[in-house]
């Protein structure tokens, strides 16, 4: 099984079908929340991903676009990318989101946005974080996504390891039970502006999974012109071209 896992997608188009043109075959597509929030184009990324058959769950800026989530918690500017997401989403993509779960489980896998033991909010930052993460999921792997930086937690002989993900990484998981982060399509903030994904690949012997890191270089220039369109704050754009 080829699953190719993306997360924090925030509107952003032009790096959503980069990622597109760029993936190898896969046998399933994962969203690990806030496909929506910060960019401009809200209502065509939820298409795309609906045309791709994607297994998503529920991001925090997802839930706040309708109101499922309290706005009052985000930064200013996120907070007014919010507020324009609100009024733009249709019908559409409205629904979709409402039925996003919070928690997704299939088989060795369970997927969420922030983390097992807080799906929507908590950042898993560091291997301490990801450790007091480790009983609550009961798989062997877990995706998330929310800090925008790829990087794979595995348990290791009693301890956590932390693995930055760069670009082109293939990492073996040797079996171990691990915390799994691609990093972000729509907004990295590792110091890198190409989008982030990955690659899973798990054929049926757990002591061959690999996790690979993967970027890809995409129109930012089009996406910061379409966010000075709609009004959304400078400082959300300008951050697309330096990876911050």
């Amino acid at each position: 099984m080829r699953i190719a896992v993306l997360s924090d997608i925030h509107a952003n188009l032009p790096a959503l079908e980069a990622v597109v043109s760029d993936l190898p075959s896969v046998d399933q597509v994962w969203v690990l929340g806030d496909t929506v929030g910060y960019g401009p184009q809200p209502n065509e990324v939820i298409t795309t991903l609906q045309a791709m058959g994607a297994r998503a769950v529920l991001g925090n800026h997802d839930g706040a676009a309708i109101g499922m989530v309290d706005a009052k918690d985000f930064n200013p500017d996120a907070r007014t990318a919010i507020e324009w997401t609100a009024e733009t989403i249709d019908a559409n993509t409205r629904a979709y989101i409402a039925t996003l779960p919070e928690v997704r489980r299939d088989g060795d896998l369970t997927a969420v946005h922030g983390s097992p033991r807080d799906p929507i909010w908590e950042y898993i930052t560091g291997p301490d974080v990801a450790a007091a993460n480790l009983d609550a999921f009961d798989t062997r792997l877990c995706l998330f996504g929310h800090t925008h930086l790829p990087v794979a937690y595995r348990a290791v002989d009693g301890r956590v390891e932390g693995t930055h993900g760069l670009p082109g990484k293939t990492m073996r998981l040797n079996g171990a039970r691990a915390l799994l982060n691609p990093g972000s399509v729509g907004q990295p903030r590792d110091g890198m502006s190409d989008a982030a994904y990955a690659i899973l690949d798990t054929n049926g012997n757990p002591d061959t999974d690999t996790f690979e890191f993967r970027r890809v270089r995409y129109d930012i220039d089009r996406t910061q012109r379409l966010m000075r369109e709609v009004g959304l704050p400078g400082r959300l754009a300008e951050r697309l071209s330096y990876g911050r």
